[in-house]
């Protein structure tokens, strides 16, 4: 989506300006951290009680509440406590937060203290096993849901191209329907966290209840590589880690993840910027070559043993708003360099295709083409070259767009999709129903296409477009479209 809400969109002020040509380094997950880590300390001691502690770190996502569980094995039992809700069920201590420490960022840390009875005769055995919200803490993340949410068993099918499908290891059509999880590309940049609302088991778990099968994850690649400007606490190694934590939790409920770059780096003033600035706030009408190669790089190495995600290698260009010809810009889209009307270098789809497959990912990709990926009409003159052949053509189709019509869609699309698979990797509209996409999703049906609406965010639905108005999954008046046709096609 070119324009998500004003709202979410916060003004990004006193950034540290980037110096010179750095080398960036590739950012790759080594070692995994734990979605949770727990100092437990004995602070005080005495005949028949003590006083204790804890230090809650939070590694994974900003959270909207927090309940802490352990088991004493000594007989100890909790008799008072403070910044915590203290509470004690046979050798279960479970604390909960308060009202003002509810919310912790991402590697940001929560300390609680309580006093309690012990055995006079007894030891004061320390727990040794931590739970924050039903996920185990001190050891590797796990895609483990809470223990009121029953485990998600079922796991997303690797992927490839055969002919004009997407098929899996057996050879069976993967359609990929489902939704966008807006977040990813904005919250780090503007200094907010790394999601915007919950991304935990219940939240990944409403989306799959839809029947949805996949989910596109947008992302922003000055976060993912941990850039000066970007706070400390929402990029880097902390990005990473929350983007593998999420890419884990969709694979759990049996979806295909799409991680896809949004925002870039660059400073574009023309026709149709969506910002001024040269930092990774906004849409820009082309990847950056100081920095996106080094993006998909990282992101393929993190992923390329994981054939079940699809790499989308930029979000929406627009070099048709800066170019005086059709063929520059698609010259510009597939071969990058100096391109006209964009101040900066850019890298072409061929490019980051190059970047994805020198690390040896064989992960499906996808190519957007120009007009903010809704005009495909040379896509197939202008394709990268993929030694591999996992490479799928991408559209945008929104009722506002120029092809946004069956006519539009039978003279430009259905050649495209005869020969490579197509996926429409956002659909949407702005009317707060479901009009035109039950339009374009019978298009779509109609030619066994992939379709992913726009988007699984509680924005308000004419300026977003917004399938839901909370995360448990309860629809909007345009949701309802979308939620009951996932649940027609994929019973």
């Amino acid at each position: 989506m070119r324009h998500p809400p004003r709202s979410v969109l916060l003004a990004v002020t006193g950034a540290v300006a980037l110096v010179g040509a750095m080398t960036v380094p590739v950012v790759t997950a080594q070692g995994a951290t734990p979605a949770c880590s727990v100092e437990y300390s004995v602070t005080g001691q005495w005949d028949s009680g003590f006083q204790g502690a804890v230090k809650i770190t939070n590694n994974t996502a900003a959270m909207s509440g927090w309940s802490l569980t352990f088991d004493f094995a000594g007989g100890q039992k909790i008799t008072q406590g403070w910044n915590a809700k203290w509470s004690q069920s046979g050798t279960t201590v479970t604390a909960t937060n308060e009202s003002y420490n509810g919310s912790p960022a991402i590697g940001t840390s929560v300390s609680a203290g309580f006093l309690a009875s012990r055995p006079a005769a007894g030891g004061n055995a320390v727990p040794t096993s931590f739970k924050l919200n039903g996920t185990p803490c001190n050891v590797d993340p796990e895609p483990s849901p809470t223990p009121t949410d029953p485990p998600a068993t079922g796991t997303a099918p690797a992927l490839h191209v055969a002919g004009n499908k997407l098929v899996d290891a057996s050879g069976a059509t993967r359609r990929l329907l489902g939704v966008n999880r807006s977040g990813g590309e904005f919250m780090c940049v503007q200094g907010r966290g790394i999601w915007d609302g919950p991304v935990d088991d219940a939240a990944i778990k409403a989306i799959a209840d839809w029947k949805a099968n996949a989910v596109r994850i947008p992302l922003n690649e000055e976060c993912w590589l941990g850039l000066s400007d970007i706070n400390s606490e929402y990029g880097g190694t902390h990005y990473v880690n929350a983007v593998k934590d999420l890419v884990a939790r969709v694979e759990a409920h049996g979806m295909t993840p799409i991680v896809e770059l949004h925002w870039t780096y660059g400073q574009y003033t023309g026709n149709s910027a969506g910002c001024s600035d040269v930092h990774a706030t906004c849409q820009k009408p082309m990847p950056d070559a100081q920095y996106t190669p080094s993006f998909w790089t990282s992101v393929a190495n993190t992923f390329k043993g994981d054939k079940a995600v699809a790499f989308d290698l930029f979000n929406e260009p627009y070099p048709d708003r800066a170019a005086s010809t059709t063929t520059q810009a698609w010259q510009c889209w597939r071969d990058g360099g100096t391109c006209p009307g964009i101040g900066y270098q850019v890298a072409g789809m061929q490019d980051l295709v190059d970047a994805v497959r020198a690390t040896g990912a064989e992960n499906v990709v996808l190519a957007g083409g120009l007009a903010y990926s809704n005009d495909l009409s040379q896509w197939l003159t202008y394709k990268p070259s993929d030694p591999t052949g996992n490479l799928v053509a991408a559209y945008h189709g929104y009722n506002f767009n120029t092809c946004a019509s069956e006519s539009c869609w039978n003279s430009t699309l259905a050649p495209v999709a005869a020969q490579v698979p197509l996926v429409a990797g956002e659909i949407g509209e702005n009317t707060c129903s479901h009009g035109f996409i039950d339009q374009a999703m019978k298009w779509f049906d109609d030619h066994d296409l992939s379709y992913l609406g726009w988007t699984w965010n509680t924005w308000d639905c004419s300026s977003g477009p917004s399938l839901i108005s909370n995360y448990d999954g309860t629809p909007t008046s345009y949701g309802i479209g979308l939620r009951d046709h996932l649940r027609a096609v994929n019973p």
